[in-house]
């Protein structure tokens, strides 16, 4: 699992961005629950995440922040990725971002993908 922690700091939200290689639903579940076995994560207001697998084609999930799943499936689509998770997690502030939020999840997909390709 490739993590970096914080990506992007704004009006007191933090993201970070984690990901891994996945054959299948049930590893992306796995993935998932080692993810949020960490305190931090388990705590964070979202765990946004995408997925295009070779098997099943595209899965994701806001985990309740609406279209940050699609702005990570546009950025792995873009990048041919398959078989691999891209998580977003941030950890709300107090203060709403607007579209801004969306720019930090674009920010932090693309941190991973720089990180991946090395």
């Amino acid at each position: 699992m490739l993590q970096i922690l914080n990506v992007v700091s704004d009006k007191g939200s933090r993201y970070a961005v984690s990901g891994a290689p996945v054959h299948s639903k049930a590893d992306i579940d796995a993935f998932l629950k080692t993810l949020k076995s960490n305190k931090k994560f388990a705590k964070a207001t979202h765990n946004s995440w995408a997925a295009i697998l070779t098997t099943e084609g595209q899965l994701r999930h806001d985990d309740g922040e609406s279209g940050a799943a699609a702005a990570i499936l546009r950025m792995i689509e873009r990048e041919g990725l398959t078989d691999h998770i891209i998580t977003v997690t941030r950890w709300y502030g107090g203060t709403h971002l607007g579209g801004d939020r969306f720019r930090h999840v674009t920010t932090c997909t693309r941190a991973y993908l720089n990180a991946l390709s090395g």
